[in-house]
Order: structure tokens, then C-alpha cells, then sequence
């Protein structure tokens, strides 16, 4: 990030705040978690490429503009919310359902296909959930100077946002590396890993299902 467009305070704050809200479970982490553990870690850097992807587009729609309508209507806060929760559940009754494809082998290839599902996925899940819209909107701004280019400030703000979210999620991913051969020995722990995991999807639908939009 250039000191030319923001000064170490604001770049230290910026960075300290938003590792807070990067490290709180959430859909994201979640779904990387799953399939880095369900196929693999270049699934789970997929998936985490997938989430950044998602970020950059949030920014880029607050560049534009596009996130204050989000803020501003509640209709259009209203359906964007609730194709979230659909999907979310969604996501969450396959992996309960689907136990095949959820089946964790070992030495499992790395096709193209399914990184492609995976990180398609993730951008769906980032993309559809309005929360992360309206905290762009709401929080990016107060890290911008009214006296330099706004939509420069915003684009590195997001750029920044996108890379320690990733930098965090790689890290989930490798614990789930770590982890993924004690699973693969052991059917048990793989079917309570399919049913958390997919718990926790339609769980996290359900609570985004309750909440009310920001400033309302």
C-alpha cells in the first residue's frame, strides 16, 4: 500500500481491524475448511482464491456505487440476503446428502473440474451475502481521505482486504492438511466432519435469514 495515500497509523488500524473481522468464523472459512479437507489443500487455495475474488467484486460494486443501494433499500438488501441463505442452505443439504462426493479418499487428484467448483462456489457464497457489501461500505470509508482520489483509496483498501483474507485462509488451509490424513483413517470422524460441516452452512443460512439490515 502506498504511504503516498495512507500513512502507517491508518494502514496499521486498517489492517488491525480488519484481521478481527477476517478471523471470525464465517461461510467462507467454512466452506474452505470443508473442502480442504474434503478434497484437498489446492480445493481449499481454490476456495480461498474463490472468497478473495468475491471481496474485490463487493469493492468494486462500492466503488461504483452500487453497494449503497444494498444499504440504502431494503428490498434490494431484502432479496440479496435471502439468495445468500438460499444458497448457503443449499450448500449445506448437498453435504449432508451427497456422501460420495463428500467422501474424503487419500492421494485424492487434483482435477481441474473440481477446483473450478470450488472456487466458483466460494465466490458465489462471498458474492450473495449482502453483509459483506454494507461492510465495505460502512467500514472501508473510514480509512479514506476526502483529499486524495477516493475510488484509488477504496480499490487498495479492497486489494488489501482480499490478500489478508486469503493469507488467513491459506493458513486454514494448511491445518486442514495437517489434519486430513487422521480423517481419511477414520470413517467416523469423516461422516461427523460432513454433518458439522454441513450443520454449520445451513446454520450460518439461518442466522443470515434473522438479520436485520444495517441502520434499520
Amino acid at each position: 500500500m502506498s504511504m503516498l495515500i495512507f500513512d502507517l497509523t491508518t494502514l496499521v488500524a486498517f489492517v488491525s481491524a480488519t484481521m478481527v473481522v477476517i478471523i471470525a468464523p464465517g461461510p467462507d472459512t467454512i466452506y474452505t475448511l470443508t473442502e480442504s479437507l474434503r478434497s484437498g489443500r489446492y480445493a481449499g487455495i481454490a476456495a480461498a482464491c474463490g472468497t478473495a475474488t468475491g471481496i474485490l467484486v463487493h469493492t468494486t460494486a462500492a466503488v461504483l456505487g452500487l453497494a449503497a443501494i444494498l444499504r440504502t433499500s431494503a428490498f434490494a438488501y431484502t432479496v440479496m440476503k435471502y439468495l445468500g441463505v438460499a444458497y448457503l442452505i443449499y450448500l449445506g443439504v448437498q453435504t449432508f446428502r451427497n456422501d460420495e462426493e463428500f467422501e474424503i479418499q487419500d492421494n485424492l487428484p487434483e482435477e481441474s473440474t473440481s477446483l473450478r467448483r470450488s472456487y466458483r462456489q466460494a465466490v458465489t457464497i462471498n458474492i450473495s451475502n449482502p453483509k459483506v457489501a454494507v461492510f465495505v461500505l460502512a467500514f472501508f470509508p473510514q480509512f479514506v481521505s476526502q483529499t486524495a482520489n477516493v475510488s484509488l483509496q477504496m480499490s487498495i483498501l479492497g486489494l488489501t482486504y482480499a490478500t489478508l483474507s486469503v493469507l488467513y485462509l491459506w493458513i486454514v488451509v494448511a491445518f486442514a492438511s495437517r489434519v486430513r490424513q487422521i480423517i481419511v483413517d477414520s470413517e467416523t470422524i469423516s461422516r461427523f466432519i460432513q454433518y458439522a460441516s454441513g450443520s454449520v452452512l445451513v446454520g450460518f443460512g439461518l442466522k443470515l435469514a434473522t438479520e436485520k439490515q444495517l441502520g434499520t
